[in-house]
């Protein structure tokens, strides 16, 4: 059972929350009890967990990652990314997501979010669920 989303992202570099979409697609799906996998298959776009409570979180860690990984003319990357590149593979491709009774098993101030560090682009999300 695999579900795909396309999403638009607006900035070069930022969060955008997921998990309201990610909810709609458990309902459309019908799907109840097992896991959900979500897989970006783009390399400098992933996707995280994160808090979504406080929107200075999402604000805090682009700054965080713009910071810690800017662009650099020591890349040697042609399309001049390599930071996203390296983003993405810290924030990672995948995330897995117990689901119970059609409802993501989530913390309190837990939200799902697609990570965009090359945009703005169209963006693909699949949903894989596994019943279990």
């Amino acid at each position: 059972m695999k579900r795909t989303v396309n999403l638009t992202t607006h900035q070069t570099k930022e969060l955008q929350e997921i998990t309201p979409l990610i909810r709609e697609e458990l309902r459309k799906a019908s799907w109840k009890n097992g896991i959900l996998m979500l897989f970006v298959p783009h390399t400098t776009a992933a996707v995280t967990i994160n808090e979504n409570a406080d929107p200075d979180v999402c604000t805090d860690l682009v700054y965080a990652l713009k910071h810690a990984f800017p662009q650099h003319p020591a890349f040697h990357h042609i399309e001049g990314n390599s930071d996203a590149h390296v983003m993405t593979s810290l924030t990672g491709s995948s995330e897995l997501i117990i689901v119970e009774n059609g409802q993501l098993v989530l913390g309190t101030w837990q939200g799902i979010y697609l990570a965009e560090y090359d945009g703005p682009r169209r963006r693909s999300l699949h949903l894989k669920f596994i019943e279990g």
